[in-house]
């Protein structure tokens, strides 16, 4: 099939935490494997998120004193999941359950440092087999210098303020609380400060994730290619040869012995993919995906046969779009924290705004299909401007002054002023915001349960009774600011089994092709369970492929 530039056992393409963990379980495995990244930088979108991994039944929650089993575990997934075909098939679920758990040992085997995000609940927490006290797990605080030169080859997500994911929701809160403000005191001013001055720089999130798996891939002396994108598969007939790569701008042939894993991420930032194969009004501008996710490993794999699954999905989340910048922010705190909520433009709730991001999304189009609601309008008083962070903007006069002359919020005196100069219908503002304020009275939202859930209280005000996540729009001056449905990344890509690897469009296998992360089709469907559910299926069929690989003959 011609000749070679290079030859490796394992090709790896991406490097987020599907692509770090694949390379990684292939050189423990004896491999010699190549990562390959389309980009400047490593890390994808695991490097700018969040970092938690949702892995039940895992050892670090066991350790932290939480009960867990495989059959508390599958019974919750599975009601969770439901039935939506192959991409989430009963083996893969299977394989989800039995090897994550693996997995997160192998990692601390390794060296890997976890902590349990005790207290992040699982989003259907009140669902049989559902933890109030949550699932998930996210690397320790870690000093980054330990990457020396590499360091700078990192995406950075928030490197300024070391926190954990159970840490954003107290910070969240500083002005109200004294947890929230020594939890922000400790970050900012011990944690971020002081290590500094003794030449250490901690970090956490998705930082501390993708540093700690870095730091072993280097330590394996894996060679990992920047600026590296895939060019094309090449194949004799159904079997994966290897590929051809981009590099210093000259086409590379390089032959994986072993096989492919592609570990790239979805295809949110292909504008012509998403109006294919997506719901409309659809961009790529609204979503918080980083630019090298351009679908390309998804159209190629397609074009060679790929199955391809849940292409319509993606991991939404209620976002904003900073009018100066143009650049998104997707809202966690700002819609679930009391004296706020959401409207189309028929004035009217649409959803639980603490709910879950995901079903957030999904219910922003569903109401956009009836009465336009993208964007909709998060509609606040001034407590909500007072108390609580709000994108960039801080708490207070100055936060909310910014925030109004950068465009980004809308305000008035009145919520019927509010409603004409934002589009929205006028009576059905005032009705709303009336029905809403007696449900913050009595603490109970009998339209949407907001605040009934212990996950919708993970970001919530303590301080606000009876609800922690209902408190009246009633305090001038109004404000509103336009809400989107972005995303984290696309969940749709190629459709693969219980050990990762790629089912041809006839149903049969592709031999030595395996995918994981999101250019592969999400074992969990159109839904997200708890706290990293793209990160846990992400590492686990990484380590799977890798794993798998290894044993081909």
């Amino acid at each position: 099939m011609g000749t070679y530039d290079v030859e490796a056992d394992v090709l790896v393409v991406g490097s987020g935490a599907a692509g770090m963990v694949a390379a990684l379980k292939a050189k423990e495995e004896g491999l010699e494997p190549i990562l390959i990244e389309s980009t400047e930088l490593l890390g994808g979108n695991s490097a700018i998120s969040g970092g938690g991994v949702w892995i039940p039944n895992n050892h670090v929650i066991k350790r932290a004193g939480q009960t867990d089993s495989y059959e508390e575990a599958r019974e919750y997934l599975d009601l969770c999941v439901g039935d939506v075909g192959p991409a989430s098939s009963s083996e893969r679920r299977h394989a989800y359950l039995t090897e994550g758990p693996a997995m997160v040992q192998w990692l601390e085997d390794l060296g890997f440092k976890w902590v349990f995000g005790k207290g992040y609940s699982d989003y259907y927490p009140e669902r049989p087999g559902g933890k109030p006290m949550g699932r998930g797990i996210e690397g320790k605080k870690y000093n980054i210098n330990r990457l020396g030169k590499w360091k700078d080859k990192l995406r950075f997500s928030v490197r300024a303020m070391p926190m954990y994911t159970s840490e954003v929701n107290k910070m969240a809160v500083s002005f109200r609380t004294w947890k929230g403000f020594f939890t922000a005191a400790r970050v900012i001013g011990l944690e971020a400060t002081f290590p500094r001055l003794i030449g250490k720089h901690l970090v956490g999130l998705g930082n501390s994730l993708m540093g700690q798996m870095l730091e072993m891939l280097l330590a394996r002396k894996v060679a990992i290619w920047l600026s590296t994108p895939m060019k094309e598969l090449i194949l004799d007939g159904n079997r994966v040869l290897g590929l051809v790569v981009e590099s210093e701008g000259k086409l590379m042939r390089v032959k994986a012995r072993k096989g492919v894993i592609l570990a790239s991420g979805g295809f949110e930032r292909n504008a012509k993919m998403r109006e294919t194969y997506q719901e409309q009004p659809i961009t790529d501008q609204w979503t918080s995906g980083t630019e090298g996710n351009l679908g390309r490993p998804i159209e190629l794999a397609h074009q060679a046969g790929a199955a391809l699954a849940l292409m319509e999905d993606a991991w939404w989340g209620p976002t904003l779009m900073y009018p100066d910048s143009e650049q998104p922010q997707f809202m966690l705190h700002e819609r679930s924290l009391p004296f706020c909520f959401i409207v189309a433009e028929d004035g009217k709730r649409f959803m639980n705004e603490s709910e879950s991001y995901v079903d957030a999304g999904h219910h922003q189009y569903e109401r956009h299909r009836t009465v336009k609601a993208i964007p909709a309008w998060q509609i606040m008083d001034s407590r909500h401007r007072k108390y609580y962070p709000f994108g960039t903007c801080m708490p207070g006069k100055s936060g909310s002054k910014k925030g109004v002359e950068s465009g980004l919020l809308v305000t008035a005196d009145t919520i019927e002023v509010l409603a004409e100069k934002i589009g929205v219908n006028v009576e059905g503002l005032v009705e709303t915001t009336r029905r809403f304020n007696e449900f913050a009275k009595t603490g109970k939202d009998l339209d949407f349960h907001r605040g009934d859930s212990a996950y919708d209280r993970v970001y919530s005000d303590p301080r606000v009774k009876p609800n922690p996540n209902l408190g009246s729009v009633e305090n001038p001056p109004f404000f509103a600011a336009k809400v989107y449905p972005g995303d984290l990344g696309t969940k749709g890509g190629m459709l693969t089994d219980e050990y990762a690897r790629v089912i041809h469009q006839d149903g049969s296998l592709f031999e030595g092709l395996y995918a994981s992360g999101n250019c592969s089709a999400s074992v969990m469907g159109h839904t997200y369970p708890g706290p990293g559910s793209t990160l846990g299926p992400a590492l686990t069929f990484g380590y799977i492929a890798g794993q798998h690989i290894a044993k081909r003959s």
